[in-house]
């Protein structure tokens, strides 16, 4: 699989915005085609499914659909072709994926609110004092 990404060529500009976004279709397919062998490649069947990694692309894909001019969606596309040919060629490591894009740009913020309610009535004096 590795070796049919690096054949990929860095393709001509779109000509409108109908072909930068048949493009961006493309591209989504292609990358939920390689999710099995990035499950195989990083072990991540322990921590995510495919379906989860799938709506993570999808996402991140989302993220910029409010851009209509279609050079600037070119570029995001050969950006996200370069990530995924890192990627499959394992060039990140299994902490780069798994904190990309199963814990996402969040990250764990829900535990974050926890934390303060098991805190003692000195430890909330202390935080509402001056001196911190």
């Amino acid at each position: 699989m590795s070796f049919t990404m690096r054949a990929v060529k860095v393709p001509p500009n779109s000509a409108s915005l109908e072909e930068a976004r048949h493009r961006v279709f493309d591209f989504f397919k292609q990358a939920c085609r390689s999710i099995p062998t990035v499950m195989e490649i990083y072990n991540l069947d322990d921590v995510v499914t495919p379906s989860q990694l799938r709506s993570s692309i999808a996402k991140q894909i989302r993220k910029n659909q409010n851009v209509t001019n279609p050079k600037v969606i070119d570029m995001l596309l050969f950006n996200g072709l370069e990530e995924l040919n890192n990627i499959v060629e394992h060039a990140k490591q299994r902490h780069h994926v798994i904190g990309q894009y199963v814990i996402g740009q969040e990250g764990l913020v829900h535990e974050l609110g926890s934390k303060d309610q098991g805190s003692s009535d000195f430890l909330k004096k202390f935080y509402t004092s001056n001196y911190f």
